[in-house]
């Protein structure tokens, strides 16, 4: 009975969240290529055997899929979902079909098509946010020093209690959460913390310090500063105004991307583990630890910052993904010449190699995850 009531926390939320996040970015598509004449013929939440699609006025096949790992949104005239090139029965099509047609669009239509995926898991992202801010409050604990471990890094340093962190390493921090990312990124051991005591700036060298944390029912040991917040339990319930709570997610959105581009600039110079680098197993994982545990507004939270890291990797420059297109429509746009349909199939069988072989490495990393996790 205990793996069934697990495979409900585990499951279900995994497949409502990705289903969510995938009809959001397929939807940023749908929509920018309807509003530019161009047809589209799929719009498929999840691969493989259908099963449940209707057709509307506008005949757009609607589907939903069997295995819950995706999804995609396919245009007139495409060869396939991810549109790397044209069907070769176009040149079946008469004149007023083309002009809905994919393939016949000029590049600055298909860049915007293209764009619009990513676009709409950002500004899903900045809405959540957005309507949290504005109705609950802005959830956050002051960076303020409550107690420091004995013996640890901030106690050697001379960190006080109710000193209030103002930077790391040059880095604002703005509540109490930060520091703790802005600690994982730090890569030579030692941090650079600007504080303030009693209306005084201070500036202090701290040399992290080895501790044991325990997560997700294992115990490791990572660098960190040794501190603790002045009340765990306090949150900044103040509400904000509509456009206050907009600027303000905006700003909360620029902030996890720019912290997601630091760490994955860290694991290709090889100054961050690869090991962090989770797929679908970690997100089921993390989605049923947050059901299990939280509340329906972490769940929530969680999706958004999911969709901000769908939408910006979706953005990095490989074909077979949107950023892959984008740098394809620009060289279009700039060269004023549509790119060698040889060449385009070539690049797309390389994306797609290198997506495969992330997917598996992340997959293997998830696994070994899972083996500490529930065997270690």
């Amino acid at each position: 009975m205990e793996w069934f009531i697990n495979s409900i926390y585990y499951i279900v939320p995994f497949i409502v969240l990705l289903g969510i996040l995938v009809f959001v970015h397929e939807f940023g598509h749908f929509l920018i290529a309807r509003l530019s004449g161009v047809q589209v013929t799929d719009f498929s939440i999840g691969f493989g055997k259908r099963l449940w699609s209707f057709t509307d006025k506008q005949n757009t096949t609607w589907k939903i899929c069997a295995i819950p790992l995706g999804g995609y949104c396919q245009f007139l005239g495409d060869a396939d979902a991810a549109s790397a090139g044209a069907d070769e029965t176009v040149k079946e099509l008469n004149e007023e079909e083309k002009k809905k047609a994919f393939p016949f669009q000029n590049p600055w239509k298909k860049l915007a098509i293209t764009l619009g995926g990513p676009g709409f898991n950002y500004l899903f992202a900045i809405l959540i946010f957005t309507l949290m801010f504005a109705f609950l409050g802005k959830f956050s604990f002051p960076p303020v020093v409550g107690e420091t471990v004995v013996g640890g890094a901030a106690d050697k340093a001379g960190i006080l209690k109710a000193d209030r962190i103002l930077s790391i390493n040059g880095h604002q921090v703005e509540n109490f959460s930060d520091i703790t990312t802005e600690i994982s990124l730090i890569t030579d051991g030692v941090a650079v913390v600007k504080l303030n005591r009693a209306g005084e700036e201070i500036e202090l060298s701290v040399p992290l310090e080895m501790m044991k944390v325990e997560a997700n029912g294992q115990t490791t040991e990572r660098p960190m500063l040794g501190i603790k917040s002045m009340n765990s339990m306090e949150l900044d319930h103040e509400k904000m105004s509509l456009p206050a709570a907009f600027l303000e997610a905006c700003n909360e959105s620029w902030r996890i991307t720019e912290g997601t581009l630091r760490g994955i600039g860290q694991m290709i110079t090889g100054k961050r583990d690869s090991q962090d680098i989770g797929g679908i197993l970690r997100i089921a994982e993390m989605s049923g630890d947050i059901s299990k545990k939280s509340g329906m507004l972490d769940f929530i939270a969680f999706m958004a910052l999911l969709s901000i890291n769908l939408g910006l990797i979706n953005l990095f420059p490989i074909p077979v993904l949107d950023g892959g297109h984008v740098v394809i429509y620009l060289v279009e746009i700039v060269s004023r010449r549509e790119l060698n349909a040889k060449i385009k199939e070539n690049l797309f069988k390389v994306g797609f190699a290198l997506i495969l072989a992330l997917m598996l490495f992340a997959t293997w990393n998830d696994f070994v995850h899972l083996f500490h996790r529930f065997f270690a």
